[in-house]
């Protein structure tokens, strides 16, 4: 049964998530590097696919704070809580990085934010199987994702490049981890579903 102390906490969560700077316990990867002396046009490039990357950790913290809300078995809150705390770790890389681009985040992130959130809280109420299946699938969609901005991404982008390659990693071993604390496979139309929905959040943030 949600609690009213639940809902103000999630209420709190989700104004420092899109409004907050986002803080982290790890050093950032790639800080040390030199910054590459990028052209105009792929500097541009470079921060509008690291926009895209913050704006999927805006997603991921909406997704597993709604479903943290609505899991119902304490093993599996404590899964998507950890998987949580290490996605704000990600959202403080991508936003430096963007910073550093002469980039902006998306104006559009309240807007995925309550959509992902949404799907999180929906996704937990179909029970802790289905909850930790959703999560695993969504980080293996992440990992994919990520895969693909490693080959767009300038070469030369060294300190892109470190932030994405860790987060890749990362993402994989959540993945592992909901499988390992009983995640169901889901049915194919809605991996489906989830691929086309994150095709049109990453081809839209890259432009707003």
């Amino acid at each position: 049964m949600l609690r009213i102390d639940d809902l103000i906490i999630g209420f709190d969560k989700g104004l420092r998530t899109l409004f907050a700077p986002a803080r982290s316990q790890r050093p950032q990867p790639g800080a040390h590097l030199p910054e590459a002396e990028l052209d105009a046009a792929a500097r541009a490039h470079a921060a509008a696919l690291m926009r895209v990357n913050h704006c999927g950790e805006i997603c991921a913290q909406a997704l597993y704070q709604g479903q943290a809300l609505t899991a119902r078995d304490s093993r599996a809150r404590e899964a998507l809580e950890a998987a949580a705390r290490e996605e704000t770790e990600h959202l403080a890389w991508t936003e430096r990085r963007i910073g550093e681009l002469g980039g902006r985040k998306s104006v559009l992130n309240p807007l995925w934010y309550a959509g992902s959130f949404a799907m999180g809280a929906a996704a937990g109420l179909l029970g802790d199987k289905w909850n930790l299946g959703f999560l695993a699938e969504t980080e293996r969609q992440v990992v994919s994702h990520l895969e693909g901005h490693l080959e767009g991404l300038p070469a030369d982008d060294a300190r892109s490049r470190a932030i994405v390659e860790l987060m890749r990693e990362d993402e994989a071993r959540h993945a592992d981890t909901a499988v390992d604390h009983g995640g169901a496979e889901l049915p194919a139309p809605v991996k489906s579903a989830m691929r086309l929905a994150s095709r049109v959040m990453t081809r839209t943030a890259y432009h707003l």
